[in-house]
């Protein structure tokens, strides 16, 4: 089911009879047609025990169903919004920053220390991000949220890219990520650069990233 981009802060979804999409509760700003909302218990895709394990992760973000045939126009406090095509890869990404996906995407969780070990831990905790992370999987559209417009930046065997961790959104491909230090003497006495942590991701794929290093 593909959004299409109203503008930066807004998306249009045509929901058709026997298609559902998710989105967070409360996004619903707008809508033309038959279409009906209502909350999901299970918070998206997997049914029950995959429920149970977004909410041990503390990723179960309120999601509500969304079905019918009409027009339904999203938007959430204002947030900037990046819309992902997936073509059968998996999108990592905070549940907070879900603004609505399609029902065929594969909902899942993620522990990020299967990622980078005991760094991909600290690397959570680092980032706000706590120890586990959304996963979507499948052929479908995703609307992201972030702070002042996001922007893609591809990622290759030989190129590496670094991020901040306030600044990272999401990222999809086959991408290994691991947090990496550069502290030194400057910053034990408060006069380092203020970038003292980075994100690195290598492999083949793409990270999105916000134009701010504020969480949402």
């Amino acid at each position: 089911m593909p959004f299409r981009e109203v503008n930066s802060k807004m998306i249009e979804a045509t929901v058709a009879p026997g298609q559902r999409l998710f989105s967070q509760r409360g996004a619903m700003l707008a809508y033309r047609g038959e279409v009906s909302f209502t909350p999901n218990v299970q918070g998206g895709q997997g049914g029950v025990m995959s429920m149970l394990g977004r909410r041990l992760a503390n990723e179960a973000t309120p999601l509500m169903t969304v079905e019918g045939s009409g027009t339904v126009f999203f938007g959430h406090g204002g947030h900037h919004i990046e819309v992902i095509n997936l073509s059968g890869d998996t999108l990592y990404v905070e549940a907070d920053r879900l603004l609505a996906f399609d029902g065929t995407l594969q909902q899942g969780t993620m522990f990020l220390g299967s990622q980078g070990g005991v760094m991909g831990m600290v690397r959570g905790q680092v980032s706000g991000q706590g120890l586990f992370t959304t996963t979507l999987k499948g052929h479908g559209a995703v609307a992201v949220m972030a702070h002042g417009g996001v922007f893609e930046i591809p990622i290759t065997p030989q190129r590496p890219v670094h991020v901040d961790p306030q600044a990272y959104v999401a990222h999809h491909g086959d991408v290994r990520n691991k947090l990496s230090t550069a502290l030194g003497w400057r910053d034990m006495v408060g006069r380092g650069s203020g970038e003292a942590f980075q994100l690195e991701l290598s492999g083949s794929g793409a990270v999105y990233v916000q134009a701010s290093e504020e969480k949402l």
